[in-house]
């Protein structure tokens, strides 16, 4: 057998000095070690930042060197552009109307049988103040859901001529121009047989055809200004076989923005041709924002009305307006209480 013998084994004292020594040892070994990490490292960071080159931007940035600053700047309001407005120009705001100012014969209006601007209130003022009533709430609220241009222009139509619409057209525009927060432009939309001029008592001129037949033409320049405050005219122009093809090219929705500039506060009304007789009513109830079907008692019939209506489709807004009758069957009588009488 392997003789064993016992590691003799220190007493209790021997054993704590030994395990202090030990402990100690270790302690410094381990700062020694400690710094030396910290100064290798310290040093492999200044060294990395001295061989690291300089970042390459893409060509076209500018760099920005930022300084610290012990006091905080106040912040800089930056605004904010659309693509769009930078690549796109502002567009150029028509002129006013430079045409010819022309007076209005009041004795004419009175022969006409049209309303006469600061006269006496009659049947046909109270009337008519009924009717612009409604179609000029419709333009407010067109102008408040970002539509005015297209709810400012009311187009008055019939299904056959001798109906009464130009009538109507000229006595409700001198209605609205008795307003006192809108003016009117009148236009004479009639091409082949215009005939707002003469029941004015106008003299004739160039007009909206001309300018869409010819760049050249300002359709401002047309633009007949009247003795009446707020009240416009615009000729139909020159007669051309070919109103309908104008009509319908692009260059008409830039005239009628052009007549939508000339003032916030407009409206213009369009003196079309009879829906039944010429085409360009079609055309031109797709440019309105309001229509006004004329419809005279006991002469428009039914079908023809609806074949009317139909031409007008282009339209969202069409109202009726029965014209040439005596009978009203709630007994209203318009104009009496201030006097008038039939």
């Amino acid at each position: 057998m392997t003789e064993q013998t016992k590691i003799p084994v220190p007493d209790a004292d021997v054993r704590a000095n030994a395990l202090a020594d030990g402990l100690e040892r270790a302690a410094q070994g381990a700062e020694s070690r400690a710094g030396s990490l910290i100064e290798r490292a310290a040093g492999l960071g200044r060294a990395a930042l001295a061989a690291a080159p300089p970042p390459v931007l893409p060509l076209g940035v500018a760099r920005r060197v930022v300084q610290p600053s012990p006091v905080a700047a106040a912040p800089i309001a930056v605004a904010a552009v659309a693509p769009d407005a930078v690549a796109k120009p502002a567009p150029v705001a028509p002129r006013k109307p430079t045409g010819p100012r022309m007076r209005i014969d009041r004795a004419h209006l009175r022969e006409q049988c049209l309303i006469e601007p600061d006269g006496p209130v009659t049947g046909l003022l109270e009337e008519f103040r009924i009717i612009k009533r409604q179609l000029l709430l419709t333009v407010s609220d067109a102008r408040e859901q970002s539509t005015a241009s297209l709810g400012r222009r009311i187009l008055i139509c019939s299904a056959h001529p001798g109906e009464g619409k130009t009538f109507c057209a000229v006595n409700l525009a001198l209605s609205i121009a008795a307003e006192k927060d809108n003016e009117v432009l009148l236009v004479d939309a009639d091409f082949a047989k215009p005939s707002v001029l003469s029941t004015l008592g106008l003299p004739g001129g160039p007009g909206l055809m001309d300018a869409l037949a010819d760049p050249k033409i300002a359709v401002e320049d047309c633009i007949m200004a009247t003795d009446i405050p707020g009240f416009y005219v615009l000729p139909a122009g020159n007669q051309t076989g070919s109103d309908t093809e104008y009509l319908a090219s692009a260059r008409t929705e830039a005239v009628l923005d052009r007549l939508d500039q000339l003032a916030p506060n407009c409206i213009v009304i369009f003196d079309s041709p009879p829906a039944l007789a010429a085409s360009p009513a079609s055309e031109l109830a797709m440019h309105v924002g309001q229509a006004v079907m004329v419809v005279r008692a006991d002469r428009t019939g039914e079908a023809a009305l609806r074949d009317a209506l139909n031409i007008l489709s282009g339209c969202d807004d069409i109202r009726l307006l029965l014209n040439c009758t005596k009978f009203s069957p709630t007994g209203r009588a318009f104009g009496s209480y201030y006097g008038y009488k039939e």
